[in-house]
């Protein structure tokens, strides 16, 4: 069963602007499946195959003679010294949409294809499944709380109830486990985190200790939805704070960890500078951290945590699949006063709390009002992203915002 993929436009447009494309995401997002669906009849090669990869990196040269272009690499960050040939090629023939590839966001490999195959290559980040593509919404604009977006989205409205969306958020948004829901979310996650200690983190940072890494991605995760706070993490799994801040780096670089960063200005005197910590699949998350049922996790004491980055997350989910930048922030000053998010959009900021309440109210609002007394910044309309399964006015032009409206 295949699930379509709102990225497939934006893959699809990149194609036609740039000789290669490359799609870069976490494990299990199911990048191959859907560039193989997009490049129905092109070959394809999984550099994943031994004998595939030896032929890449011991004869690179003549690699793309046996198997010229248009061509499907999957698994391209084993062969990162096959783009100086891409290069050699989309500058001879010229052409569109030569190259398809998949691979990990490794260090290395980033910088090495950013560099040879400048100006002839678009790049896109998978994420996992959004709430559109389970559902199967056609509508893929990106998140932004104005009227004409709550109309159209309104046209291809899903329903959501209370106990689907803890299950999702206790499950996560991983392919494999939304399509088979005979699958066992421990097994499946167990394998996952140990392949990736054992691959991904092996590559990219040498991690000479897989059990202090467990520990430290653990904690990482019991975390989310909080400031950074690199010097505790340190002190709790018993690391140096220089390797912490380097094992952070891995789990940013694998797509495990977004950074939120805050929104900062001259104008803005006492906003904390500390960013956000966000683990993007809320399904890892709530594995390494043992909550072992959607109905234990909705009533235990990260309930708001994890309602928090799993909407932080569908959000950013809906402009990754447009392929655009994310304009996301958040606000929080020393008084303890905070934004949940700020949308930056047409040089005005859109302010949003998160609530797993069904029934917010005015009060939690009061944040909002901050904006208003810095020079220079123009407050648009925002909102509650809550439970509530309506989409009401609230205080102005701030809406209450239904998740299913996400």
């Amino acid at each position: 069963m295949y699930i379509r993929r709102h990225m497939e436009h934006t893959i699809t447009r990149l194609r036609a602007m740039f000789g290669a494309v490359l799609v870069t995401g976490p494990r299990q997002t199911g990048k191959t499946t859907m560039l193989r669906k997009i490049a129905q009849g092109i070959p394809y090669i999984t550099l994943d195959d031994p004998i595939a990869m030896q032929a890449a990196v011991e004869e690179s040269g003549n690699f793309f003679k046996r198997t010229p272009p248009p061509l499907l690499l999957d698994e391209i960050q084993h062969a990162p010294n096959l783009f100086p040939y891409m290069k050699m090629i989309l500058d001879e023939v010229r052409k569109k949409g030569q190259f398809l590839m998949s691979g990990s966001h490794q260090f290395h490999m980033m910088k090495n294809v950013s560099e040879s195959l400048a100006g002839r290559l678009g790049i896109a980040n998978l994420p996992s499944l959004s709430m559109r593509e389970m559902k199967g919404t056609a509508y893929a604009d990106p998140f932004i709380p104005i009227e004409t977006y709550y109309a159209d989205r309104q046209r291809d409205l899903a329903e959501w109830d209370f106990r689907e969306i803890w299950r999702i958020i206790h499950r996560g948004c991983l392919p494999e486990l939304s399509i088979d829901e005979r699958m066992d979310w421990q097994s499946y996650y167990a394998g996952y985190t140990k392949t990736y200690i054992e691959r991904d983190v092996s590559d990219l940072a040498q991690v000479g200790d897989e059990l202090a890494f467990l520990r430290f991605i653990t904690v990482i995760a019991s975390m989310t939805g909080s400031l950074l706070n690199l010097a505790s993490i340190a002190r709790d799994v018993g690391i140096s704070p220089p390797t912490a801040e380097r094992w952070l780096s891995v789990l940013v670089a694998s797509d495990i960890v977004y950074l939120l960063q805050p929104y900062a200005n001259n104008a803005i005197k006492r906003a904390v500078k500390t960013p956000k910590l966000y683990f993007l699949d809320t399904g890892l998350a709530t594995y390494l951290t043992k909550w072992t049922s959607p109905e234990v996790l909705e009533s235990g004491a990260m309930a708001g945590a994890f309602f928090e980055t799993f909407v932080v997350g569908e959000i950013i989910k809906s402009y990754r699949n447009a392929g655009l930048g994310l304009p996301l922030y958040y606000y929080r000053d020393r008084d303890g006063n905070e934004i949940d998010l700020l949308i930056d959009k047409d040089g005005a900021l859109h302010p949003i709390e998160i609530k797993r309440t069904s029934n917010p109210g005015k009060d939690d609002l009061r944040a909002f009002r901050l904006l208003d007394n810095f020079p220079g910044i123009k407050r648009a309309p925002g909102g509650v992203v809550c439970m509530y399964d309506r989409l009401l006015p609230l205080q102005g032009e701030d809406r209450i915002i239904p998740v299913s409206y996400l």
